[in-house]
């Protein structure tokens, strides 16, 4: 089915929603409450495109499908009007997700489709005050979004068979590969994935080796695409402690974040996006 998609958020994850959707023809909203921080998303998705384009890894009927089918909106309920899919890509608070779905839910159809690419909070517990739980979804991308093939598909306590069947399929149209996972703290990527990276953290802070030297290990000994410590530069350092700080409180103590990663988070060493982080990003 053809669907109108808008994506609430326009930070790197929403950014990169946005593009892939519009790149594969769909009539494509992208909203935050900053105009400046659209202004700077766009920006970097028609970069993106064009160093795509350049790369021969992007179709140049890309260039004209985000300038014709992508737009912005500030307004978090005009931007929902006519959805039939809203992707939610905001910063891992609750509260803050189960407003904007509660205002959502207010102004979109009956069938239209509710999906949040959180990476850590529970499905069910983000559906729990919606009056049609049975269409929400999780829908986990993974950065950078157009690149990474990954979506994994997340199935709540009330989330339907149809619902998910929506969802993969249209991971697929976006030219993505879905796996569907139980509703469970971390789900499959997540959990895995942090307990890498939080050990990296505890073995640079411990000096057993320097970061380029533990990425190294990975890369060669385990034929992983990316060191642990680039991925959490490239995540985002404050991401990582966000999710951490959820998981160590729902899972274990293996989760707890070290301190060396709360001490750069508060210096505002976050990573690629700042320039700093276990790695110098700044050239």
């Amino acid at each position: 089915m053809s669907e109108n998609i808008t994506v609430i958020g326009a930070g790197t994850m929403g950014a990169g929603i946005a593009q892939v959707a519009a790149i594969h023809g769909y009539r494509t909203t992208l909203c935050d409450v900053s105009e400046d921080q659209l202004a700077s998303a766009v920006g970097a998705i028609e970069a993106s495109v064009e160093k795509g384009i350049a790369r021969g890894k992007t179709p140049e009927e890309a260039r004209e499908r985000v300038q014709s089918g992508l737009t912005t909106e500030s307004d978090l309920q005009q931007a929902c009007q006519g959805a039939t899919v809203v992707i939610e890509a905001v910063p891992e608070d609750l509260g803050l997700k189960q407003s904007i779905f509660q205002k959502v839910e207010e102004v979109i159809a009956d069938d239209a489709l509710l999906a949040s690419n959180t990476s850590s909070i529970p499905i069910s517990k983000l559906a729990a005050n919606l009056k049609s739980p049975d269409r929400f979804v999780g829908m986990h991308f993974f950065n950078p979004v157009p690149i990474m093939a990954l979506i994994e598909v997340i199935r709540g306590e009330s989330t339907s068979d149809g619902a998910i069947d929506r969802t993969v399929d249209l991971a697929h149209r976006l030219s993505k590969e879905p796996i569907v996972v139980k509703d469970s703290p971390g789900f499959a990527t997540s959990r895995l994935g942090l307990v890498i990276g939080l050990e990296a953290i505890r073995m640079l802070e411990d000096g057993v080796a320097s970061a380029v030297e533990i990425d190294k290990a990975m890369e060669l000994g385990y034929r992983h695409p990316m060191g642990p410590l680039k991925l959490t530069d490239l995540v985002g350092l404050d991401v990582r402690l966000a999710i951490a700080e959820v998981l160590h409180e729902q899972i274990g103590e293996q989760f707890r974040p070290p301190q060396l990663l709360r001490e750069m988070v508060e210096k505002g060493h976050l990573g690629k996006k700042t320039g700093q982080g276990f790695h110098d990003w700044s050239a």
